[in-house]
């Protein structure tokens, strides 16, 4: 029996997804959907929920939950990776509460930035304890890294921790069609190519029926910026330097030094940017997880439709050899030119029965290229922390950080680090 084993199947909604998905999938009929969180409320909250997708959706895939995550593993095709290390209460408060006293402010905090910067450091030893059992008992395995920040704990998994690993966001999937119905252009048909890194990766070409859309795409971003909306930092951004990111613009508020500014308190009223929108975000999952919950574990005619989520699709063509094309998150093997060969980015994708085969991209215009280094040079620093136990690395990729470093001074930012390594306590155990 064929095994996909999930990691943090506590996260239901998440599970329901990529895990329903591969129950719909006629190829994916009769694995063995293998189960494992920490939390074991969670656990059992998810596999309740996924029996009861098995009876409605008639799927002959076997829902296993497992109290020991090495035997979770063992003999696994596919890993699907969606842990979130520390959560909401203690870590991400800590990592919210803590620069905000030295007036550093954030939105996401969970890619670079000093949250995420800490976030990698917390979550960077749990992923190497996952790649030691991988090896030992699924060392062919693929693993499906859903956690971030992404292109960090990517890359540490293929370059430290041995596992054939492929990093998948939902911002490449989503960036046409929020761009065009934002503007109000018809998406229907359209080409796009996409490359870069996680979260920054650029909408380089966009046609449709060979005609560059970008003209008309900038003509109607200029009237947009008139009027207060929620995408204005990216389309500030692409009218800056040209091309739009993918990610959103709450997240790219804080991966560069140009929106939120103690000095110009009225960009974050210009641009619409919402400080601290995940910690609010948190707050609202856990108090709607009640309601939630109940109608997800509890409900015996629970039904599913097929998601957006590439897992189920990879796993698909990986056993019928039927290609399938995706954005993945890879290490730099020469695809992308001017960006480092150390770096991790996302590119365009085949996936069929040989595995995840990444395309060759190139150049990137050199704004872009110049704007991703300045976010790799912070990832490349985190790691060199992490592997190497050395705070003074912390210190170095914090001090790189375009935001942190555009507000903080050097002696502040390395105050604020050992704030936070003091503050993270048993989280963070090797940097005391």
């Amino acid at each position: 029996m064929t095994k996909i084993t999930f990691l943090g199947a506590g996260s239901t909604v998440f599970a329901k997804n990529v895990l329903g998905d591969t129950m719909m999938t006629p190829a994916l009929q009769g694995f063995e959907l293998a189960l494992f969180d920490i939390d074991k409320q969670r656990l059992k909250d998810s596999e309740m929920m996924l029996n009861n997708l098995k009876r409605t959706t008639g799927s002959t895939c076997v829902i296993k939950a497992y109290d020991d995550r090495k035997e979770a593993l063992r003999g696994a095709k596919y890993v699907v990776n969606a842990i979130q290390v520390g959560g909401y209460d203690p870590c991400t408060i800590t990592d919210f509460e803590i620069p905000k006293k030295y007036g550093l402010r954030q939105t996401i905090a969970d890619t670079v930035g000093i949250g995420g910067i800490f976030r990698n450091l917390r979550t960077i030893p749990v992923m190497l304890d996952f790649a030691k059992d991988i090896r030992e008992v699924c060392p062919d395995a693929w693993f499906l890294n859903y956690t971030n920040p992404m292109a960090v704990l990517t890359n540490v998994m293929n370059t430290y921790g041995g596992v054939k690993t492929v990093g998948l966001c939902h911002s490449v999937q989503a960036c046409i069609p929020h761009l065009f119905d934002n503007l109000g252009i018809d998406k229907e048909g359209v080409q796009a190519k996409i490359a870069g890194i996680n979260h920054m990766a650029w909408l380089l070409e966009v046609t449709k029926d060979g005609v560059d859309l970008y003209p008309e795409i900038k003509r109607r971003a200029v009237e947009k910026q008139k009027e207060k909306h929620g995408d204005m930092v990216r389309l500030e951004m692409m009218l800056k330097f040209g091309y739009y990111i993918t990610e959103s613009s709450e997240h790219n508020a804080e991966y560069h030094p140009y929106f939120i500014k103690r000095n110009y308190p009225e960009l974050i009223e210009r641009f619409n940017i919402p400080l601290d929108e995940y910690p609010r975000r948190c707050v609202n999952q856990i108090e709607r997880w009640g309601k939630m919950r109940d109608e997800l574990v509890n409900d015996a005619n629970l039904n599913h439709q097929r998601s957006h989520e590439y897992a189920s699709y990879m796993f698909e063509a990986m056993e019928t050899n039927v290609p399938f094309k995706i954005g993945g998150n890879v290490m730099n093997t020469g695809l992308i030119t001017n960006l480092p060969r150390e770096a991790c980015v996302e590119v365009p994708c085949l996936v069929d029965r040989s595995g995840v085969t990444p395309t060759y991209v190139g150049d990137l215009p050199p704004q872009c290229a110049a704007l991703n280094r300045t976010n790799i040079n912070t990832q490349l620093l985190t790691i060199e922390a992490a592997i190497t136990g050395k705070k003074e690395h912390i210190y170095h990729a914090a001090m790189l950080d375009p935001h942190t470093s555009a507000e903080l001074s050097m002696d502040d930012i390395i105050a604020m680090c050992d704030d936070l390594i003091e503050a993270h306590g048993d989280w963070l155990p090797q940097y005391k």
